[in-house]
C-alpha cells in the first residue's frame, strides 16, 4: 500500500513531533511504500511573508528526520516545490471544487480564527444573538426540516458576519487595539490560497495516486475532501484516481514544560537540536503540581507533567516507586525532576549525536532530497499524462 504523508517546514522538531507524527512514520516505512513530503508550499499560506526562513528550516526539519531513524533507502523524501506538476493539478482541481466545500471546511476558519485570536469573539458573538435567531427561526413561515443544523448555521453566519464588522470600523473600534489585532492582519490571512489549500493537499496525496494517509481526528475534513474531489474528477473525466483512505492515529497531547501542549509557539518545547545543558535547564523549570509547595507536601503525580515524562522516559520498574513517594511526600519536586532527566536525557542523546553527525555533512540532506524529488516528479509527470489526456487540454 502507498502511504503519503508530509510536514510544514516550520524548523526544528521537538518532542511533541515524534509522539505527534515520526514514531507512526517510522512504523509505516517498515510496512509500507512511504513518501514523506516536504511542504514547503503549504508553509506560504500563512508564513508568505517571511519566506527567508523556509530554506533553513527544511533543513533543520529534514536533519531531525533522519536523526529520528526517516530511512532515504526505505523511504522517498521530496521537497513539495521541485514538483511543479503540483502546481498544474492544483489549477485543475481548483476549476472542479465547488467554494462552498472549501468554506464549509470546519478547519479553515478555526485555523484562521486561531491565527488572529479572535475565536473568543466569535464564541461571544454566537452566545449574543442565540436567542435572537432562536427566535427568528421558530416565526419562519416555512417548515424548517433540521432547526438545529439551520441556527448554526445562522449563527455561523452572523458572528463571521459581526467579527468582519469589527475589522471594518462598524463596532467599537477600541475593540481592535484590546485584541491587537488590525484590518490588514484579517485581511492577510483571507488569501485564495489559505482558502484552497485543502485543495493543494489533495494534489499532494492523489498526484501520487496514494492509498492512506496518516492523519489525527482533527484532519479527517481534508482526507474526506481529497475523496470528494477524486470522485468528482473521476465522475467528470473516467476513473483516474484512487479515494485515499485515512489512516486514523494516536497522537497524545505531549505537555510543554509549562504544563500546555508542547509548541514551539508557546515557547515551552523540547528540541531534538537542545544541548544536553539546554535540556537539564529545561527539565528543572518544568511546571509540577501547583499543591505541592515543599518537599514534604503529598503530590498529585496525576497532574503533574514531570510525572507524565516519567511514564514514558523512566525505567518502568521505578516509575511506581516514583508516584508512590510522590503521593507520601516523600519525593520532592527538585529530586524528581534530576530522575526525570535521566530518562529522557538517554532517550535523547544518541538522536543528539546522530543529528550532530549529519551536520557534518549538510549537503548530503539537500542531495536526499534532490533524488527524491526527481523520483517523485516522475511518479508525478505520469500521473500528470493520464490526467491531461482525460481533460483534453495541454
Amino acid at each position: 500500500m502507498r502511504v503519503l504523508s508530509g510536514m510544514r517546514p516550520t524548523g526544528k522538531l521537538h518532542l511533541g513531533h515524534y509522539f505527534g507524527v515520526i514514531k507512526n512514520w517510522l512504523k509505516l516505512q517498515d510496512e509500507h511504500e512511504t513518501l514523506f513530503m516536504v511542504a514547503d508550499w503549504h508553509a506560504l499560506t500563512t508564513g508568505y511573508k517571511k519566506v527567508e526562513e523556509i530554506p533553513q528550516n527544511i533543513e533543520d526539519m529534514v536533519v531531525d528526520w533522519l536523526s529520528l531513524g526517516i530511512d532515504p533507502q526505505k523511504s522517498l523524501l521530496f521537497q513539495q516545490s521541485k514538483v511543479k506538476e503540483h502546481a498544474e493539478l492544483f489549477l485543475l482541481f481548483s476549476m472542479i471544487t465547488p467554494k462552498s466545500w472549501l468554506e464549509w471546511n470546519p478547519t479553515y476558519k478555526d485555523t484562521k480564527y486561531n491565527l488572529l485570536r479572535i475565536s473568543d469573539l466569535e464564541l461571544m458573538f454566537k452566545g449574543g444573538v442565540r436567542d435572537l435567531v432562536r427566535e427568528f427561526l421558530a416565526k419562519l413561515p416555512y417548515k424548517v426540516e433540521d432547526f438545529e443544523a439551520l441556527e448554526e448555521f445562522f449563527l455561523d453566519a452572523l458572528s463571521d458576519t459581526l467579527i468582519q464588522s469589527v475589522f471594518e470600523g462598524y463596532i467599537e473600534r477600541d475593540l481592535l487595539r484590546e485584541l491587537n489585532v488590525s484590518k490588514r492582519d484579517f485581511y492577510d490571512t483571507d488569501t485564495y490560497g489559505f482558502l484552497g489549500y485543502p485543495v493543494l493537499q489533495a494534489v499532494d496525496i492523489l498526484i501520487y495516486k496514494a492509498n492512506a494517509v496518516p492523519v489525527g481526528e482533527d484532519q479527517l475534513p481534508h482526507i474526506e475532501l481529497s475523496r470528494e474531489i477524486s470522485r468528482r474528477f473521476n465522475n467528470l473525466y473516467g476513473e483516474t484516481f484512487p479515494e485515499p483512505q485515512a489512516m486514523l492515529t494516536e497522537t497524545p497531547k505531549l505537555p510543554g514544560i509549562d504544563g500546555r501542549k508542547m509548541s514551539k509557539s508557546y515557547n515551552n518545547a523540547i528540541y531534538f537540536a537542545d544541548t544536553e545543558e539546554e535540556l537539564r535547564q529545561k527539565v528543572m523549570r518544568f511546571f509540577t503540581d501547583p499543591k505541592k509547595l515543599r518537599r514534604g507536601d503529598p503530590g498529585r503525580p496525576e497532574i503533574c507533567p514531570v510525572f507524565f515524562y516519567h511514564k514514558i522516559f523512566t525505567e518502568q520498574e521505578r516509575v511506581q516507586e516514583i508516584e508512590r513517594d510522590c503521593t507520601a511526600g516523600k519525593l520532592g519536586c527538585v529530586d524528581c525532576k534530576k530522575l526525570m532527566f535521566e530518562g529522557l536525557n538517554g532517550f535523547l542523546r544518541p538522536v543528539r549525536e546522530k543529528r550532530q553527525e549529519i551536520l557534518e555533512d549538510r549537503k548530503r540532506v539537500w542531495e536526499i532530497l534532490g533524488v527524491g524529488s526527481e523520483r517523485a516528479s516522475l511518479m508525478a509527470k505520469d500521473t500528470m499524462e493520464e490526467v491531461r489526456e482525460r481533460i483534453r487540454v495541454g
